[in-house]
């Protein structure tokens, strides 16, 4: 009989392994010495350790499932339970019981992660709803639309969710993508309508703006073009492919008016700068007939001045006021020496100036004569009362008598 730590070979070559439970029949070695009967089934038991030392290594650095740990932990378990090898059999059952407990705790974690995960993914696609249903009702057409796109690629990349609420989830998101989409639809549909209608709009200022382009008169035509382009402004686009034209026509007529004009007006205004030259000439003119000292000599000479500027065409209007005032202000001299020529050769406008200088003459020679009285009686105040008195009588006799000189005296 042979014999070592784990097993025995008896006498009728039967090998046994000794266990925790009693020794236990391994099988039966008839082909050599109980040395090599021991020495195979101790190889068979270090098979075994080797097998459980890679699952081992399998469970703790791969992502084996659980379901195929366990399938694998059960197969080496039937092997080590029905005893064909020779070693520390309850060894390898604990190593195994071992395993199991990791796996279950990897089963566990797992579990825990992906409910997680799902519960992650559940309110990543809630608030992806949520975000697609407040872009639902955005104006925001470019903009909403890509987000939109970009919300469908980052659902596409979560995981799924149990079926029914996944499902759920899916239809409001689909729906409020289709509400956007509908909505989108609707709003270039009448925003096309808009431009169609701009478009006729146009059509008809454009043909206007062209019949008029030829026109000569100017500052009606002129306004008008401003309303054309007023309406133009509150007609809004037309379609991309007709609005270059339009406005081009559209530019184009006004663009031949106005130069039309502009050239009628600069030859206008340069007809005008000769103007102004000549009537500053004769403002010039007048001029030199002041101080007036001979009034028949000076009204007959302004009116040969006043008819050569009469003839004479418009001046610039910013330079009309200063030129015609220059005119007007020997105007006015002439005017004023015919006045002053007519008080002095008018008798009863003499007459009536001699009478009040002799009422005021007669008055001041009274009022002397009481301050004389009034001084020598030794009343001061009185006198002084009726001096100031004199004073202002005075002053209006000296007025009257200038204004009879102006009579010749």
């Amino acid at each position: 009989m042979s014999s070592d730590p784990w097993g025995r070979v008896d006498e009728t070559g039967t090998v046994y392994v000794r266990t925790a439970d009693g020794e236990q029949v391994v099988g039966s070695w008839q082909a050599g010495t109980p040395e090599e009967a021991l020495a195979y089934f101790e190889r068979k038991y270090e098979g075994l350790v080797v097998e459980i030392g890679l699952l081992e290594k399998r469970v703790k650095t791969t992502d084996l499932s659980a379901k195929d740990a366990m399938a694998a932990i059960d197969h080496i378990r039937h092997q080590v339970d029905e005893h064909h090898a020779v070693g520390d059999l309850d060894a390898l059952r604990k190593r195994l019981d071992t395993l199991v407990g990791t796996v279950e705790a990897r089963r566990e974690e797992r579990k825990a992660r992906k409910a997680k995960q799902t519960d992650e993914a559940r309110h990543a696609k809630e608030a992806l709803v949520a975000e697609a249903e407040e872009l639902a009702q955005s104006e925001q057409w470019r903009a909403a639309g890509e987000r939109l796109r970009a919300l469908v690629d980052t659902w596409k990349g979560l995981p799924r969710l149990d079926r029914k609420s996944d499902d759920e989830l899916w239809h409001r998101f689909s729906h409020a993508r289709s509400a956007f989409s509908k909505r989108r639809k609707a709003h270039f549909a009448s925003l096309d309508a808009q431009r169609e209608e701009a478009r006729k709009t146009k059509e008809r200022l454009v043909a206007e703006a062209e019949s008029l382009s030829g026109s000569t008169d100017w500052g009606v035509t002129a306004a008008r073009y401003r309303e054309l382009m007023a309406d133009w402004k509150a007609a809004g686009r037309a379609q991309r492919e007709h609005e270059d034209d339009l406005w081009n026509r559209f530019r184009g007529a006004q663009d031949v008016f106005f130069a039309a004009r502009s050239e009628v007006f600069a030859e206008r205004d340069a007809e005008q700068a000769e103007n102004l030259k000549l009537k500053e000439e004769l403002a010039g003119e007048a001029e030199k007939l002041l101080p007036v000292t001979d009034l028949k000599a000076a009204r007959a000479a302004f009116r040969s001045i006043n008819e050569r500027w009469e003839a004479i065409g418009h001046v610039p209007r910013d330079a009309r006021p200063k030129v015609e005032g220059r005119m007007h202000t020997v105007e006015r001299a002439i005017q004023e020496a015919e006045e002053a020529e007519w008080r002095r050769t008018n008798p009863e406008a003499r007459a009536r100036a001699a009478g009040l200088t002799g009422q005021l003459q007669d008055a001041v020679d009274k009022l002397r004569k009481q301050i004389d009285t009034a001084r020598a009686a030794g009343n001061d105040a009185k006198a002084d009362k009726l001096t100031r008195e004199l004073e202002g009588r005075q002053a209006l006799l000296d007025q009257a008598l200038k204004g009879l000189e102006e009579f010749g005296g």
